[in-house]
């Protein structure tokens, strides 16, 4: 998995080094601030960004300081960004985001479904393209 994903972020033009903690870190606020971020247009911005952070960068994105940092560097009121994660409302709408995800048998990112058929992987993202089109 990790060749591959090294493979990935080559062909990509993306910088990746292991981070020192690879699965203990949780990426739960971060999901929490992406949700925030839909309806304000930044979540594709602060993703990638996240992305960097962890696997070039090699910082803890369960940090609060490593996400409010990346969100002032996009230019977005970290305060404000954070106060809306944190809400019950934010937090609720995450966790059944979540639910469906799982229910629908989503694993992992990128996941792409197309009707009740799931494709798993950046390479799969063609082949669910080409699904929709046919349906």
């Amino acid at each position: 998995m990790w060749r591959d994903l090294a493979r990935i972020c080559e062909s990509e033009g993306l910088a990746l080094k292991m981070p020192p903690v690879r699965f203990s870190q949780t990426g739960l606020k971060a999901a929490r601030l992406a949700l925030v971020g839909e309806s304000e247009g930044w979540t594709p911005a602060f993703t990638r960004a996240v992305f960097a952070a962890n696997y070039a960068e090699q910082k803890d994105i369960s940090d609060e300081a490593t996400l409010r940092a990346i969100l002032t560097a996009l230019g977005i009121d970290a305060d404000a960004a954070l106060a809306a994660a944190n809400t019950a409302e934010n937090k609720t709408a995450l966790r059944a985001q979540t639910e469906e995800a799982g229910s629908r048998g989503l694993f992992g990112a990128p996941s792409f479904t197309v009707g009740d058929e799931l494709f798993w992987g950046n390479d799969r993202l063609e082949a669910a393209l080409a699904w929709a089109r046919a349906a």
